[in-house]
């Protein structure tokens, strides 16, 4: 079935399940650096107001692309970002195209813009901490998982987009190859 195609009762379900999984970012990124920090700036902010200004770069464009990632796998995917309810579809679309990871990408980001701007560097020890299981989880769990669910698909895809660090510019499913 194509996705043009799905059932609004699975298009619903989709979008309020990746809705509630939005939980789990939500913690990492907010509740935790709250609970480490209580969001005070330290006087004087290592590196002055240009560091300050460059964490809140990377903190609105970190929530930027954890939401229109969210977005993409109800959407795009049919499904959502937790390992209990998967996507129907493989998402490369929107920041899927530039990294294969981007909302973990776009936690850490915040993460350290959070450490930026508050002058906090014990969120930068958090943001490398996190940084450790996640990478485990997605060698060993996500992208094995993605491969036997999506078979060639997913393989292209891998091929073409790198895991951690983003492209310049947005890789794009291109025909299917000739047999």
């Amino acid at each position: 079935m194509a996705a043009s195609e799905e059932t609004p009762r699975e298009k619903r379900r989709a979008a309020i399940g990746t809705a509630l999984f939005a939980v789990a970012p939500a913690t990492a990124a907010g509740l935790v650096p709250w609970l480490l920090t209580r969001w005070q700036v330290k006087r004087p902010v290592p590196g002055g107001l240009p560091a300050q200004c460059v964490g809140a770069v990377l903190i609105g464009v970190g929530a930027a692309v954890i939401t229109s990632s969210f977005v993409r796998f109800a959407v795009e995917g049919l499904g959502t970002p937790s390992p209990f309810a998967q996507t129907k579809h493989l998402v490369v679309g929107g920041w899927y195209g530039y990294v294969r990871n981007p909302i973990y990408v776009a936690l850490t980001a915040s993460i350290t813009g959070q450490g930026l701007l508050l002058g906090q560097p014990k969120l930068f020890g958090l943001a490398a901490l996190g940084a450790v299981p996640v990478a485990a989880f997605v060698v060993f769990h996500e992208e094995p998982t993605l491969a036997r669910k999506f078979g060639p698909e997913y393989e292209v895809y891998r091929e073409n987009v790198p895991r951690w660090v983003p492209r310049l510019t947005p890789w794009r499913v291109g025909p299917a190859p000739a047999m």
